[in-house]
């Protein structure tokens, strides 16, 4: 595959996929002022490299929750991966297990918390929304862990649905709205059209033996709407700790209080996150918050950064400001569109690459030795 950098995948997968399903994993809401400023504002610091330093064996594995993966970065939970390529997210769970990278599976995902634990070599994390149906969530919750999961992500930005504009023009709505320009689309992208869109239905699979009909993406598109939990509080968050029992992570959190009653609440990480720039439009990049969340949780527990990373020197950034790792959402995406599971490991082999390089030209052996004195702002 003919990819420098994970720009070129974005590249390809605009062509191959239908403009409808491209704008939807690519855009964000209103104005998209925060998706730009989450790449951009990494450009608001800058190395300062040591030399003559050691570099001969480099070491970017990273230690989470007992366990050893080969890189800092985590492939995020990301809904309707299917619509990008079939079994998109078996594809891409087979891609993390061989780089030895955690793969996040979200609820609202094509396919099941079983199919992935069957895909997988190692273990997984699942993301889950705060729903008013606790049942409904126990049994997630139950499956879960019943599949091997290793960890429990719940997503709390996400009491209101953040306005995406590129979604509303193109009809992708509930119920969809496609004009016959967008149908006319779908069949120019044949290879898209033969892999996903004459293929197999495409379900919430996670749904199914649920009171929810699984078979029909836009009931549960619109069950999941009326379902979230506008009262949502703290002591929620423990009621999630008590039902899970292993390490539970908050997705979604900008402001440094939130994240010091997080900890003091007993989440066993956070997650420093805008949701790729898709909810508030005008809110601080994920970079920019990491500095004041990092001081705010003081070492207490790991801090995930979600949000804009394009290029390994980006994952280097968060770590010397405070990240024990970084998700990574539209990076997998592009490179699944744009060849399917080969193109996933496309795109973790080139930020795997990019973190050596930028290690070893820091002047630093491991992660371990990247702190905020390799940046200057």
């Amino acid at each position: 595959m003919n990819a420098v950098n994970i720009d070129d995948l974005r590249k390809l997968a605009r062509r191959r996929l239908p403009r409808v399903v491209f704008e939807f994993i690519d855009g964000g809401s209103q104005d998209e002022v925060t998706l730009r400023a989450n790449q951009s504002d990494f450009s608001a610091w800058r190395f300062l490299p040591r030399t003559l330093t050691d570099i001969q064996q480099r070491d970017q594995s990273v230690e989470l929750f007992g366990e050893r993966y080969a890189s800092p970065l985590i492939l995020a939970p990301t809904g309707l991966a299917g619509i990008v390529a079939r079994k998109g997210e078996l594809q891409a769970v087979r891609a993390a297990s061989r780089a030895n990278l955690p793969y996040c599976l979200s609820a609202m995902a094509t396919r099941s918390i079983e199919e992935i634990a069957d895909a997988a070599d190692a273990s997984n994390w699942f993301q889950l929304y705060v729903l008013r149906d606790r049942g409904l969530t126990k049994a997630f919750i139950e499956r879960a862990r019943a599949a091997n999961c290793s960890a429990l992500v719940l997503t709390v930005d996400t009491k209101l649905q953040g306005p995406r504009e590129r979604d509303i023009r193109n009809g992708f709505t509930v119920p969809p709205r496609f004009g016959f320009a967008t149908l006319a689309d779908f069949a120019l992208h044949w290879r898209w059209l033969f892999d996903v869109g004459l293929g197999p239905k495409i379900k919430f699979r996670n749904f199914e033996g649920t009171d929810v009909n699984a078979d029909d993406a836009m009931t549960i598109t619109q069950f999941i709407a009326n379902q979230w939990d506008l009262s949502v509080s703290w002591q929620d968050v423990e009621w999630f700790k008590a039902a899970w029992g292993g390490p539970v992570l908050l997705k979604g959190l900008l402001n440094p209080d939130d994240a010091a009653k997080a900890v003091d609440a007993g989440v066993d990480g956070v997650i420093v996150s805008n949701h790729g720039g898709r909810q508030l439009d005008g809110a601080i990049s994920a970079i920019a918050a990491l500095p004041a969340v990092t001081k705010a949780v003081a070492g207490r527990v790991p801090i995930i950064l979600d949000g804009g990373v394009r290029r390994g020197a980006d994952v280097i950034k968060a770590i010397a400001l405070g990240a024990t790792a970084c998700m990574i959402g539209r990076p997998w995406l592009y490179g699944l569109a744009a060849g399917g599971e080969a193109g996933v490991d496309r795109a973790l082999t080139i930020l795997h690459d990019e973190i050596d390089v930028a290690l070893g030209l820091l002047g630093c052996a491991s992660l371990a030795s990247v702190d905020r004195s390799v940046l200057v702002d």
